[in-house]
């Protein structure tokens, strides 16, 4: 469990230095942040999910 919230706090963290730095209007920049953030935790919780079942 506690991996999941340092993956939750990185994507969070590194969301909102991409939403500020991104280019655009405020909406436009809030809109990106979601969207990374969302993608992050997406992503590697996919990938989590297709390595459970690869026996190593």
């Amino acid at each position: 469990m506690i991996h999941f919230l340092y993956l939750i706090a990185f994507a969070l963290f590194v969301s909102v230095a991409f939403a500020v730095f991104h280019n655009g209007t405020t909406r436009d920049r809030v809109l990106y942040g979601f969207k990374t953030f969302a993608q992050f935790v997406g992503v590697s919780l996919t990938i989590a999910w297709v390595l459970y079942f690869i026996p190593w």
